[in-house]
């Protein structure tokens, strides 16, 4: 019963931030948890074909998606999704992939991105257009204080063990890697930290 509302607290966002939306279906693609993949493989594939379609169409730079222990069984399904979907592309497709968290930690981020307090500000801005979600949830009091704790864990996780802690407040943590000849490709050696004021696509290789 939330879908149409989400779909325009959704699409209200995207239009703050300047970012274009496409649609899966008219109202979203239904399922998509580890369970379906199990037990609907007809189900499943349809919603495959569907992604699948869109990245083919697109030929995105980068892929964001959450990553395979997220927790919540939507954020794994849409892991499965996406990773199912890559493998349907043709041979000499090649994408960034960026894994991402929020209901689960990840154990092994490799990249860590600075946020500066103008685009914390712009992203809780566009936050605040998802009314239902944030009634539900005050997400908009809780992210800004899970990216400076992402700032504690991103300095031992990814920067090494026992370094100096970043010289930021808000970040946000990555694992990145190439999509490149149907499986996942480290994209750098170790760790990286990219701070607000480097140019991303030249820092991550083109991404």
């Amino acid at each position: 019963d939330r879908q149409a509302g989400r779909w325009t607290e959704l699409d209200a966002a995207c239009r703050y931030l300047g970012f274009d939306l496409v649609a899966t279906a008219p109202e979203g693609l239904e399922q998509i948890n580890p369970a379906t993949r199990e037990r609907d493989p007809e189900h499943w594939g349809q919603s495959v074909e569907v992604v699948a379609a869109i990245l083919g169409d697109q030929h995105p730079a980068a892929v964001f998606f959450p990553h395979d222990t997220d927790w919540n069984s939507t954020h794994v399904g849409t892991h499965l999704l996406l990773m199912d979907a890559l493998r349907r592309q043709p041979s000499g497709f090649s994408t960034i992939v960026f894994e991402t968290e929020f209901w689960g930690a990840m154990a092994t981020p490799n990249l860590m991105v600075e946020l500066s307090v103008a685009e914390v500000a712009d992203m809780i801005t566009a936050l605040s257009f998802h009314v239902g979600e944030v009634t539900r949830n005050p997400y908009h009091l809780l992210v800004p204080p899970w990216m400076q704790d992402n700032v504690r864990r991103g300095g031992e996780l990814v920067g090494g063990q026992g370094g100096a802690a970043p010289e930021f407040t808000y970040c946000t943590l990555y694992r990145a890697g190439r999509w490149v000849d149907g499986g996942i490709e480290p994209l750098h050696q170790g760790g990286v930290t990219l701070p607000a004021a480097i140019n991303a696509a030249r820092a991550l290789g083109g991404a």
